[in-house]
């Protein structure tokens, strides 16, 4: 019972970072987040993620490397926005 608590929450919060990524690729940018933030949920992810492999902790595993990956898509926008929205913004 405990390990499906762990997958649910783990699974909720790995796809918690969906929406934003989503918002991200249909603006063309990340504009709005603070690039500190990301900075620090990306290292918090990874280092994280880097703790749990040796444990092989799969709900947790899923989690970090779930996060990890849709942060990728908002740092491509937040690093690389649509040139459209560049002008845009500027």
């Amino acid at each position: 019972m405990m390990e499906l608590i762990g997958y649910i929450g783990s699974i909720c919060l790995a796809l918690c970072a969906i929406p934003q990524a989503w918002l991200s690729y249909k603006q063309g940018h990340s504009q709005g987040i603070s690039i500190y933030f990301l900075l620090m949920w990306t290292l918090g992810e990874l280092f994280t993620l880097v703790y749990v492999i040796p444990m092989l902790n799969a709900p947790l595993i899923l989690n970090y490397s779930g996060n990890v990956l849709f942060l990728a898509v908002i740092w491509k926008y937040k690093l690389l926005p649509k040139k459209s929205v560049e002008t845009k913004l500027n």
